[in-house]
């Protein structure tokens, strides 16, 4: 073994980083769970040495023990959210919401189109994305039913939407939430970032959307009217649940909001909220449902990555940057953008951030917050939009494509495909013109 660790430690920066990049390639291929890989690549990273097992080494601290390298602001917002969120839909109160709104449609096929991908990005941006498409799903099936009209159009849209009203507060995806704790962001900073320039790019995706689909979406008078007069009054299934839980997820979203004035951390608010809503529920029903796959998976993740940033592999990935756009702001700024969006298409978006954010970091200590704060826009803007290019860009989009073929609608590959690069492409276009006249004069 000491033969072994003595190796690793002569080559600790390749070895590191061929881990990282192994974990990546079975993450992508998808042949074992990714929970899997993570857990194993950080078994690995422990037992060969490139982080620490020692918590302290001759009394003092040791900065390359392990547990220093998982980022526990994520893991416990994570926890706390699917809590928050899983007792909440249990009430019915998302399903009501939508049907009160598809009646304001009055059943005409694209209005209801864009006001499914609105009320999907507004709900993204509080809830994962992958909870937001469970929930609209069986209501969209059932309109397209009730209209003969072909579901795919919705399902495309929907998932768009999620993945783009995702990216505009720091709870909206999972890479905004490695981003927020890792540059120290609040949850008003992505509102006062990122939410105007993501109005702007949901807007312009779905009028482009409406467009494109406008022959695929006609239905009868009879139908249409159906749909006005949707029967909501059996949605809500708890009231009691309904009112709890909205008033402690409010009370959430306003501990968010006024961070900067309480100076209680996201995290911290959100184990409040959930801890509150299981004094009315049996925890193991719902501590059943969270997803301890995904974080696990970041766990394991952090582990990987904190051996490729104990090696100094992280910090020299920094210096690359620096000396390929050569200090230019602009140029690091585009860089991060254009490559998180291309990449984020086809890899997952968590691990790519997680491995980004502490090479951000370095860059914040070479060249000051200052430079580094727009690449940090940059970074959450591509990985978050980029996820819309394939189906296996998102969680969301995998969920959305699996329900779709089983209810007998499949969406192929390449179909999904050909929407996603264009709408990735019109997404980050926009963006690069809002982070050039934002930041850049």
């Amino acid at each position: 073994m000491e033969l072994i660790h003595s190796f690793v430690a002569a080559h600790n920066v390749l070895i590191s980083a061929g881990l990282l990049i192994l974990a990546y390639i079975f993450i992508a291929t998808e042949k074992i769970p990714k929970v899997t890989i993570a857990l194993l690549g950080a078994a690995i990273t422990i037992v060969i040495g490139l982080v620490s097992q020692a918590k302290t080494l001759d009394g003092i601290l040791n900065p390359h023990y392990f547990i220093n390298f998982v980022d526990f602001n994520v893991i416990f917002l994570l926890v706390s959210m699917m809590i928050i969120v899983n007792i909440t839909t249990r009430s019915g109160v998302f399903s009501y919401m939508a049907n009160e709104l598809l009646k304001l449609t009055k059943g005409h096929p694209i209005i209801i189109l864009a006001t499914l991908g609105v009320f999907t990005a507004v709900v993204s941006a509080f809830l994962d994305n992958v909870t937001t498409v469970i929930l609209i799903m069986p209501i969209t099936f059932a309109i397209s039913r009730k209209l003969d009209i072909d579901p795919v159009p919705y399902l495309l849209t929907e998932v768009f939407a999620s993945n783009i009203g995702g990216t505009a507060t720091l709870i909206g995806d999972p890479p905004n939430i490695i981003i927020g704790s890792a540059a120290g962001f609040s949850f008003m900073d992505f509102v006062n970032n990122l939410t105007l320039v993501i109005a702007v790019i949901l807007f312009v995706v779905i009028a482009i959307l409406s467009l494109v689909f406008k022959s695929k979406l006609h239905a009868d008078a009879d139908k249409m009217q159906e749909i006005a007069k949707i029967d909501n009054s059996h949605t809500i299934t708890d009231k009691n649940l309904m009112i709890r839980s909205m008033i402690v997820l409010a009370l959430v979203i306003i501990g968010f909001v006024t961070h900067d004035m309480t100076h209680i951390e996201t995290c911290v608010a959100a184990m409040l909220g959930a801890s509150f809503l299981l004094l009315f529920e049996k925890p193991t029903d719902i501590l059943r449902d969270v997803e301890w796959n995904t974080i696990f998976f970041f766990i394991g993740l952090f582990i990987i990555i904190g051996g490729l940033e104990a090696s100094g592999g992280i910090k020299l990935m920094a210096e690359w940057i620096l000396r390929v756009t050569q200090g230019s702001q602009e140029a690091a700024s585009m860089l991060i953008l254009w490559a998180s969006g291309i990449i984020s298409g086809f890899i997952d978006n968590i691990p790519y951030t997680a491995t980004m954010s502490p090479m951000l970091v370095e860059i914040e200590k070479t060249m000051g917050v200052e430079y580094t704060t727009p690449l940090w826009w940059c970074l959450s803007l591509g990985a978050c939009l980029g996820g819309n290019m394939t189906i296996i860009g998102a969680a969301a989009n995998v969920i959305v494509s699996e329900n779709a073929a089983k209810e007998g609608h499949p969406i192929a590959f390449m179909q999904f495909m050909k929407y996603g690069v264009a709408v990735v492409a019109i997404s980050l276009i926009i963006s690069s013109l809002y982070i050039n006249l934002k930041y850049m004069h």
